[in-house]
């Protein structure tokens, strides 16, 4: 059984420390998701301090979820908080740059999510689609990034983020493996349906 009131305390000091997690709306999108596929597996690349792989957990009996942090100190507090609600058994916290760890992964996920460096997606989207199963889903958070993605944004500061976000969007609509819809909730979020 998982321990809601740590889960809800884990959620309070990250939005107080501006650490960002997964917004309610996106997650509900999510949760849905989840429901209907019933993942066994689920990688998630930016693990932050765990709470969306608590979620992940929490809304697929059964499954296990690998995620990626690069952060040693952000990977530690995962580590506490996913010790707290009871799901240590459930979650695998991998620790490193997800551009150097997802080549050496050699195991397929039902379901992947995609939450870290904006500049690596395109990265993250191409080794997604290998490790991904057959008619499985690749998901994208914080995909309009602000709204600057779809805006004629070109401030210096993000330009690399929203260039890279943008390439992703591109991708994901045109590859023909790929079955895209971009949904604006929370930041957006990108789904895709793979079909190798």
């Amino acid at each position: 059984m998982i321990n809601l009131e740590e889960l809800e305390k884990i959620k309070k000091k990250a939005l107080e420390e501006h650490i960002p997690i997964i917004m309610d709306d996106t997650l509900e999108v999510i949760k849905k998701i989840l429901e209907e596929e019933k993942p066994t597996n689920i990688l998630e690349i930016g693990t932050a301090v765990g709470y969306s792989a608590i979620q992940f957990a929490r809304y697929s009996e059964g499954a296990c979820v690998d995620t990626i942090e690069l952060n040693e100190e952000r990977a530690k507090t995962a580590k506490e908080n996913i010790k707290k609600v009871g799901l240590e058994e459930k979650i695998n916290i991998l620790i490193g740059n997800a551009v150097d760890i997802l080549p050496t992964i050699n195991k397929e996920y039902d379901i992947i999510f995609i939450d870290a460096n904006k500049g690596k997606y395109p990265i993250f989207l191409e080794e997604g689609i290998r490790l991904v199963k057959n008619n499985g889903i690749i998901l994208a958070d914080n995909i309009l990034y602000k709204g600057y993605v779809l805006s004629d944004y070109n401030k210096h500061k993000q330009r690399t983020a929203v260039r890279h976000l943008r390439e992703y969007i591109a991708k994901a609509i045109e590859d023909e493996r790929l079955k895209s819809q971009i949904l604006e909730v929370g930041d957006g979020l990108a789904i895709s349906r793979v079909t190798k």
